[in-house]
């Protein structure tokens, strides 16, 4: 069950020895210009309290240079999925102070240099993903507060190496940041930093704050594996606007930028942002619909609209019930959606009754409600484009879809009328950041659940052996936008299905077979015999465990099947294909 209280770094330490029987299925290698182990712990203990299958290997004090540089050192030879590489402040001012200052490059200029080089070395020497840390700000006072006027100054070098930093990382396909400087901003410098652990044990921040960094660091590893906040689920009276609309009317409720009703429009401005990001918003409130619905339509002050709004629940029934019908209309699991209530009793009758969703435990005073979602950082993401802007439009348009169905007279007629068209191609550098967000988001319909990252896709651009295929639909609704993934590993006469993965929506609607008819074609055209495939059990994929044996394949073994393309029949399906890429 999610939690917002922090545990302390004791309980965390306590956690990290815990031998628990689950394998640990993601590595972190942690190389820092400090002392590193009290963090490492942290990241581990923070793992297991909350059941994240993450193992850390913490190379010592100051270890960057020597394990990077050596092709065969400890770091390498852990294969780790990830790098974090931690650079703290005090370490940096050593090097500031005891520079040459005669030469042209300041000392941003100079250390973003160091810091791209320390990417290089992981690129050439693994294949491992790189997350690196904004620095925490550390001003010497030398300059007071002309220090961030003068290039001279230790705090001017370090906030303009933070930017070069964000800069840099925004053009590598395989660098992440994990914002520990945001992290300073909000506990402060004076709770941050614990001067005698600085000098006793080299460590840049204290036992209070590790356990966010441990957050922080944990938050962006589960992004990347596909572990995101897809849904807002709000509560309306007392949480939208204040007052109660049934109660006060329109003219009562307060919302607008005077007075309390600022808190509640800066709230809605933020889930504007949320969801204009792509993270659906949905409405779940005890109110008669037409009530409820009224302040959207008519209120000049509301930030929100219903066209802002996947899908809107309003009416007398059990809120438990109603979240419930939210998820299975949007087909997201639980645990990808944030459920925002004012009400204590609400929250924890979801709580009970949905564990797997998350609840915050808003603020009695709705002044407190924005800073505090921000503080806990429910929404992060390893990547954003531009399909993300119309997400909410797309749940919008499956609804008529679903209005198409509840008329047809058969399935096949109802698949027949959506006028499905489908465009394929391989894979290019123009579509490769969305099939990255795909590998990472995918989880139920992922036969092996692979992650990729954008360079990795590029990889399979430019390898002879392998086929990267994407598909977009549209039909007479809509444009759905890439919907499937496919990577093919080919040796020989053998295709090998690496990764199989489909966005949920477009599911039972003929393009399982739309697409194995185009992996087989490729494939013949290339002299494949046969087809391998295998399917890799997760918590959330357990709806394609029978997609082999329902598609033809032959089983092997628990998990491996075959299909031979010798007398292969292309399937049936209600899908007219569009724009072939030769």
């Amino acid at each position: 069950m999610y939690t917002d209280k922090m545990p302390s770094f004791m309980e965390l330490q306590k956690a990290s020895r815990n031998k628990k029987q689950e394998i640990e299925d993601y590595k972190l290698a942690i190389l820092g210009n400090s002392s590193t182990q009290h963090l490492a712990i942290a990241i581990k203990g923070y793992a297991k309290l909350f059941d994240y299958k993450i193992d850390v290997f913490d190379a010592d004090y100051d270890q960057i240079d020597i394990q990077l540089l050596d092709a065969n050192s400890d770091t390498f030879a852990y294969k780790p999925d990830s790098i974090l590489i931690y650079l703290t402040p005090e370490k940096l001012y050593e090097d500031f102070v005891s520079k040459d200052s005669s030469g042209k490059m300041s000392f941003a200029d100079l250390y973003i240099e160091k810091i791209e080089n320390y990417w290089s070395l992981v690129r050439n020497n693994s294949k491992s993903i790189i997350i690196q840390n904004t620095i925490t700000e550390y001003d010497d006072i030398v300059f007071g507060s002309f220090g961030g006027k003068t290039r001279s100054s230790f705090l001017f070098q370090l906030r303009k190496l933070n930017y070069l930093i964000c800069e840099r990382a925004a053009d590598a396909k395989d660098v992440y940041i994990v914002d520990y400087s945001s992290v300073q901003n909000n506990v402060g410098r004076s709770n941050l930093l614990d001067p005698k652990m600085l000098y006793m044990a080299k460590m840049s921040v204290s036992l209070d704050v590790l356990p966010i960094y441990a957050k922080r660091t944990v938050d962006v590893i589960e992004s990347l594996r596909g572990h995101v906040k897809k849904c807002v689920i709000c509560d309306l009276d007392n949480t939208l606007w204040g007052g109660i609309i049934g109660e006060d009317g329109l003219s009562g409720i307060k919302i607008g930028n005077l007075g309390s009703g600022h808190a509640f429009e800066d709230l809605q401005v933020w889930l504007k942002q949320l969801q204009q990001r792509g993270v659906l918003l949905a409405v779940c409130s005890k109110n008669d619909d037409h009530i409820a619905r009224e302040p959207f339509e008519t209120l000049d002050e509301m930030v929100l609209k219903l066209d802002d709004f996947a899908i809107f629940v309003a009416n007398w029934d059990n809120k438990v019930d109603n979240i419930r019908y939210i998820q299975k209309t949007l087909n997201i699991g639980f645990d990808s959606m944030v459920f925002l209530d004012d009400n204590p009793f609400e929250r924890n009758l979801v709580r009970e009754n949905i564990s797997e969703i998350c609840v915050p435990e808003l603020p009695d005073d709705p002044a407190k409600y924005l800073t505090y979602l921000q503080s806990i950082n429910l929404f992060e993401t390893a990547s954003y484009s531009a399909e993300d802007v119309n997400r909410t439009s797309q749940y919008q348009i499956e609804a008529k879809r679903n209005e198409l169905k509840l008329q047809a007279s058969s399935y096949d007629e109802y698949l027949k009328d959506l006028q499905m068209e489908c465009e394929w191609g391989y894979f290019d550098a123009l579509n490769a950041p969305r099939i990255a967000q795909l590998t990472q988001r995918s989880n139920q319909f992922n036969l092996r659940t692979i992650r990729y990252t954008e360079s990795e896709i590029l990889e399979v651009i430019d390898n002879p052996n392998k086929i990267g295929l994407y598909f977009k639909l549209k039909d007479r609704y809509g444009d759905y936008g890439l919907i499937s993934v496919i990577i093919l590993s080919v040796e020989n006469e053998t295709a090998f299905v690496d990764t199989w993965l489909m966005s949920c929506r477009v599911l039972k609607r003929g393009v399982e077979q739309y697409v194995l008819n185009k992996i087989t074609e490729i494939s013949k055209s290339l002299g494949v015999k046969k087809i391998l495939g295998e399917y890799i059990q997760t918590k959330k994929n357990q709806m394609v465990s029978g997609l082999y044996n329902e598609l033809g394949f032959t089983q092997l073994d628990e998990n491996k099947w075959e299909l031979s393309l010798d007398n292969y029949e292309m399937k049936n399906s209600n899908i007219r294909e569009v724009g072939k890429d030769e």
